[in-house]
Parts: structure tokens; C-alpha cells; sequence
């Protein structure tokens, strides 16, 4: 589960859920109107609990748990985020009439109506409002890639997401032409300099390599996207993960070919509101 993954609207449905949660162990009614002394709480009428305060909390437990999953678990054709947006509907519907059928409400009936309205909303609202679809927590700043330079095996503090592992790739320096004779990351032929870090994640120039004035960049993308395989094929390969850096290798029409933490690469098409690093 990638908690990172988690939306603004997505924390508005949990702090719901928690005041959803507590209001249940107050008041429902105010006795004390009726001249009675004592208290009851939602524990106490199992109808309310069920329909109302229960209903609630497995809604936004639903949504979190679908937008923390890597991918979407379906259940007779819908996905888990429905089910949960469909459960706190039906709370927020069942407290709004049983507030109007108790005489006297109490604090803790009041609260829960609040609380499911809240959380219906926000349930609703996330896919709607680009507000609440902002990664709950912040993408951390990606440290400086430093040139390749670690030793096979012992890899070093720039191989972060977006460099290539251990016999993934031909290493940078390697002799063309001359297989099994490979020198480690950061070496060169003599004579010359060794490349830029970010030169480094870049294809060397060839037929069909990108353009020279592309340098590659880190980015986070502000809510789930789908990465797609580079030729063309309309199933995604990957999934990109607000709050996780990426690296750019290379500008393919209005997308980007991205590579991700396990060194694959592909394209991500929707770079509407990317952070760069």
C-alpha cells in the first residue's frame, strides 16, 4: 500500500470517519428533556449504529484503502472507491432522517450528521474538485543524482528512482564493440570527461535518440497516472504514485518517457500539473 498515494480529499474523509467515530459513543438523545436521568448512545440502538455510524466508517475505510492499493481490487464490477462512496452516502441519507424522526436530538446525533454529510461530500467531491485530488502528504525535495560512480554491487547515493540497476542497462563508458569488456558506472574512454549527472540519465546521440536539448528532470505527478509502454500498446505497464519522484529521459510529443523506481520505462501522456523537482 503506498500511503503517499493519499489525496486532500482523501484526509477529509478519514477526519470525518474519526468525528464519525466519536460521535457515536455520545449522546443520541437528551433524556433529560423527557425527565430522565441518564444517557444513550448509538451502541445502544443497533439500527442507528448499523445505518448510520458503522455504515460511515466502512465507506471511508473503503475509499482510503482503494486509493492506497498499487492497483484497483474490483467486487462484482466496481471497484472498491465506489463501494465506499456509495456506503457514506447512505449514512449521510439515513442520519438526515433519523434526526428528523428522534425528538431531541443530542450531541452525538447532531455530530453524526455532520460527520456523514462531511463525508459524503468529500467522497463525492475528490474526482470533482483538482483542489482535493493534491497529494495529502507532500512530495519529500529529490537529492542532487550524483555521476555514476559506485562500484557493481554497491550502489551509490545517486542511483536513486529513474537510474538504471545492475545489468538493466549497457553502463555509461562501456567500449561499443566489445562485449564482456564493460567499464563500471562513471568510467570513460581515456581522454575524456566523465557526464553531467543529469547528462548521465540521457540516451547517448544516435539515429532516433531525442532531442540533443532535452536534459532529464526529476517530477511527481500530483495524483495517480497511468504509464503506458513505448510502443504504443493501450494497457498501462505501471502506475505513477503522487508523492514518488520520477525521472523525465526523454520528451515524446505532449508526454513524457518517465522510468520508474524498478527501472522500467514508458510513457506517461497526461503531464497536466507535474511537479519538477
Amino acid at each position: 500500500m503506498n500511503i503517499r498515494s493519499l489525496t486532500r480529499g482523501d484526509g477529509v474523509v478519514i477526519g470525518a470517519a474519526v468525528l464519525l467515530f466519536i460521535a457515536s459513543f455520545l449522546d443520541l438523545q437528551d433524556l433529560s428533556a423527557f425527565g430522565v436521568d441518564g444517557s444513550s448512545n448509538a451502541w445502544e440502538a443497533t439500527s442507528v449504529l448499523g445505518s448510520v455510524f458503522l455504515a460511515g466508517i466502512i465507506g471511508a475505510a473503503l475509499i482510503v484503502v482503494a486509493r492506497a492499493l498499487p492497483q484497483p481490487r474490483k467486487v462484482a464490477g466496481l471497484d472498491l472507491g465506489q463501494f465506499g462512496v456509495a456506503f457514506t452516502v447512505f449514512a449521510a441519507w439515513a442520519a438526515f432522517w433519523t434526526i428528523i424522526d428522534i425528538e431531541e436530538a443530542g450531541i452525538g446525533m447532531i455530530l453524526g450528521l455532520l460527520a456523514a454529510l462531511v463525508l459524503a461530500g468529500a467522497a463525492i467531491a475528490t474526482p470533482l474538485v483538482p483542489a482535493l485530488q493534491a497529494a495529502l502528504i507532500p512530495a519529500p525535495k529529490p537529492q542532487a543524482p550524483s555521476p555514476y560512480g559506485g562500484q557493481p554491487g554497491q550502489p551509490g547515493p545517486g542511483q536513486g528512482y529513474g537510474y538504471p540497476g545492475q545489468g538493466q542497462q549497457q553502463p555509461y563508458g562501456a567500449q561499443p564493440g566489445q562485449p564482456g569488456q564493460q567499464q563500471p558506472f562513471g568510467g570513460q574512454p581515456q581522454g575524456q570527461q566523465a557526464p553531467h549527472p543529469q547528462q548521465a540519465a540521457q540516451p547517448q546521440a544516435g539515429p532516433g535518440a531525442p532531442a540533443a536539448d532535452f536534459a532529464a528532470f526529476w517530477f511527481a505527478v500530483p495524483v495517480a497516472r497511468p504509464l503506458y509502454a513505448e510502443d504504443g500498446s493501450p494497457t498501462p505497464i505501471a502506475e505513477l504514485a503522487p508523492g514518488t519522484w520520477y525521472l523525465a529521459v526523454e520528451q515524446r510529443g505532449p508526454g513524457l518517457v518517465a522510468q520508474t523506481q524498478d527501472g522500467r520505462r514508458g510513457v506517461l501522456q497526461d503531464t497536466t500539473g507535474i511537479q519538477r523537482g
